[in-house]
């Protein structure tokens, strides 16, 4: 009797214990799952906050060392006439402002090897180089991006007030530059040295819808030989004195886009009648394709030039004029930087 009372009392002991070890082991998986989650949230914070490179450096506990830049270019940009803007609109009407506007801005730059350094009320920081090198792709790829935000901004309509034209006005400068992470609690990728400061002033002394460069940015556009600039003239710059500076008025055609219409112009173009099959890649006969489905290049290396020739248009046939965003067609893959460098 009293052997079975001890063995069921042990077994109730023993039952027990095991439950209570299963019930550790959930909580365990459940806390576990808990702490990866918020984990994965504060990589992704550091991600937005810092560039990709060196917030992978912290995650992993490495300490970041201030690096010294040969060669960046910095774009600053400003809205002409925010201080009044601002007086007129209720804060709530600007921070919709403001957020439209980023919200924009950052899918387009998006598109482009660049690096968001911050945004302190109207003006826009970015620059090109860093942390990683990029060359001297740096000029190219901040001078496209401007083109862009320039063309975009004089189609953006202010939600309180539509009729009114935003005026950007925009300036950049290529030089040397040290970043690095400053601060613990809230660290940030900073810049410093003279390139920023002359960057700024570049700004500051545009004018509105009008892309400022200065003279060493221009220095290094002349070597891509596909960027308009006009000679703007002597202009006194704050802390610097006398400078020559530039108009970045666009971007001529590609060399690949000058083949395609010339192989448009003088190679004649055959009938084919819709009964009889297309000899040519699936990429011809859609209906986005510049020749119809009646008409056929004659030169099959013609027809290839045309098809590749589509996917340079898509970005800016993508764009919805209502939030910015680029929107990639289903049958035409969007231009990566790997794409757009092979252009030039």
């Amino acid at each position: 009797m009293l052997e079975n009372e001890s063995g069921n009392i042990l077994d109730n002991l023993l039952s027990r214990m095991e439950q209570y070890a299963n019930n550790l082991e959930a909580l365990v998986e459940e806390r576990t799952s808990d702490y990866l989650e918020e984990k994965k949230k504060c990589e992704e914070l550091l991600y937005q906050l810092l560039p990709k490179s060196v917030a992978s450096q912290l995650i992993k506990g490495q300490s970041v060392i201030a690096e010294t830049y040969d060669q960046v270019t910095i774009y600053f940009s400003d809205i002409v006439g925010f201080t009044s803007l601002s007086a007129e609109s209720t804060p709530m009407q600007v921070v919709d402002l403001l957020n439209d506007l980023y919200t924009c801005f950052d899918s387009i730059i998006e598109n482009f090897d660049v690096y968001k350094v911050e945004t302190i009320g109207d003006a826009y920081m970015v620059v090109s180089g860093l942390p990683v090198r990029n060359g001297n792709l740096h000029a190219r790829e901040i001078a496209r991006m401007s083109l862009a935000l320039l063309g975009q901004v004089q189609d953006f309509r202010i939600r309180h007030r539509p009729t009114t034209q935003l005026k950007l006005r925009i300036g950049m400068h290529t030089g040397p530059c040290v970043a690095g992470v400053v601060g613990l609690k809230m660290p940030r990728y900073c810049l410093f040295g003279d390139t920023v400061n002359t960057a700024s002033r570049m700004e500051s002394n545009g004018e509105a819808l009008k892309i400022h460069v200065s003279p060493k940015t221009k220095e290094v556009l002349d070597t891509f030989k596909t960027f308009e600039l006009e000679y703007r003239g002597k202009v006194e710059m704050k802390g610097k004195g006398v400078m020559p500076t530039y108009w970045l008025l666009g971007e001529k055609k590609l060399q690949k886009e000058e083949e395609v219409e010339d192989c448009l112009t003088d190679e004649p173009l055959i009938p084919i009648s819709s009964s009889e099959p297309m000899m040519t890649s699936t990429t011809m006969t859609s209906s986005s394709s510049p020749l119809s489905n009646k008409y056929v290049s004659s030169s099959p290396t013609t027809n290839n030039k045309l098809a590749n020739n589509n996917i340079s248009n898509q970005i800016h046939n993508n764009i919805d004029n209502k939030n910015c965003n680029i929107i990639p067609n289903s049958s035409t893959p969007l231009l990566t930087n790997a794409s757009r460098d092979s252009l030039v």
